[in-house]
């Protein structure tokens, strides 16, 4: 059995109001992290992000959970840790595609609001220059049976930036175990309903995190989730907090220092071509 001491959970936050509440939830007695995410520091960024700042802390798991995952049975990840060990897989999620009806994308790789992860072995693979260069899907590429999917999927999907992640480890011979889930409540059309590595309920995913508190329509909707589960919300949750107060400006120095190489490229093949 995995040391509690050695696992730690990660969020990258969009909406604080809606952390203070769901963080009660999360499983109890391990480090939390947070990466403020408000201003533009999500996806594959925040991933980047996470390794710059997580690197030798001495995490062997890892949970990424958004502030929109209302855990039912927190000890169910004990379980899946416990089957990621035992069978040689270097992280868990639900599929993006094919698993439930609102994500149609890749079946390759998981959706980012829940994972456990192998950090030890991440760590020790990690480069990201490499993973930056996998943004891509060969035909016939990831031999896997989809047949049993229930859901849509587009298998040559690159909907999502951060989906060079997962590749680049499929490709370097990791297994990716992906969860089973669905959809619960009738009327919600959304929520997710995750099941741990022995069938059990998990957690919920409620999604639209960035519109609790903004939204009566989505406000209401997670409320509701929230009143399944009984909590004390009223404690602050503790946590480490990470914000790179520089991210925008580089983001932003680095798309324009993209359209000026363009650009630039542009006017070269033009003159060359008179």
């Amino acid at each position: 059995m995995t040391d509690h001491r050695n696992i730690a959970i990660i969020t990258t936050l969009i909406n604080k109001e809606l952390y203070k509440k769901s963080a009660q939830l999360f499983p109890e007695n391990i480090q939390k992290y947070v990466i403020e995410g408000s201003k533009g520091m999500f996806a594959i960024d925040s991933i980047y992000y996470m390794m710059k700042k997580l690197k030798g802390k001495g995490i062997e798991w890892l949970i990424m959970a958004d502030e929109d995952v209302l855990f039912i049975h927190p000890d169910g990840v004990y379980a899946i840790i416990d089957s990621l060990q035992k069978n040689d897989f270097i992280l868990c999620g639900v599929r993006d595609g094919g698993q439930i009806k609102t994500r149609k994308q890749s079946p390759y790789a998981i959706n980012t609001f829940f994972s456990v992860i192998n950090f030890k072995k991440l760590e020790q693979l990690w480069d990201s220059s490499a993973v930056g260069k996998n943004q891509y899907i060969l035909p016939n590429e990831f031999q896997e049976d989809l047949a049993a999917l229930q859901e849509e999927y587009d298998n040559t999907s690159l909907f999502e930036p951060y989906y060079c992640f997962y590749f680049w480890l499929r490709r370097m011979g990791e297994k990716i175990l992906f969860l089973e889930a669905s959809e619960p409540f009738e009327g919600d059309g959304l929520t997710t309903l995750v099941f741990d590595t022995n069938g059990k309920e998990l957690l919920y995913h409620t999604w639209y995190a960035r519109s609790y508190g903004e939204s009566e329509k989505h406000t209401q909707r997670i409320d509701k989730v929230f009143d399944l589960i009984k909590f004390d919300d009223t404690k602050n949750p503790e946590y480490i907090y990470f914000y790179d107060k520089l991210f925008y400006f580089k983001k932003h120095w680095r798309k324009n220092s993209i359209r000026v190489k363009m650009k630039i490229e542009l006017l070269f093949n033009k003159l060359r071509r008179k």
